[in-house]
């Protein structure tokens, strides 16, 4: 993939804020950030027209409190076509940090993540998706 260079007229506080973005999320210049919003519009784009995406769902839970692991794996098994992996770490003494790796369509998706967060005993979860192709 070749890198061509262009030039971008900016009003002074847009470009205030375009260096505050490159700032806020440690990116080293212009360009990567720009390329970062590019990538991430596009993939918002794929997420609202329902097209295949891939992700991953995350979550932070005590595995002691409301049957929460037979109750996860019962929401993950209607989803077995969307899910390619999970991971399963032991964070300390009572809590667990699961990763459900996932690729489908994004409503799909959305909907899996949003029923096991919904999980009592859940106590922080959150859907990254990203494009799949």
């Amino acid at each position: 993939m070749s890198v061509i260079r262009f030039g971008v007229s900016l009003e002074q506080e847009t470009l205030e804020k375009l260096d505050n973005y490159t700032s806020d999320n440690k990116l080293p210049n212009r360009s990567q950030a720009i390329r970062h919003l590019i990538e991430n519009n596009i993939v918002e784009k794929k997420w609202k027209c329902n097209n295949i995406v891939a992700g991953a769902i995350v979550i932070v839970f005590d595995h002691h409190k409301y049957d929460i692991n037979n109750k996860s794996n019962e929401i993950q098994h209607t989803y077995h076509h969307c899910i390619l992996s999970t991971q399963h770490i032991h964070l300390n003494h009572d809590l667990c940090l699961e990763t459900i790796a996932v690729k489908g369509k994004a409503q799909e998706l959305t909907e899996l993540a949003d029923k096991i967060i919904a999980l009592k005993g859940i106590q922080h979860g959150k859907l990254v998706m990203s494009k799949a192709n």
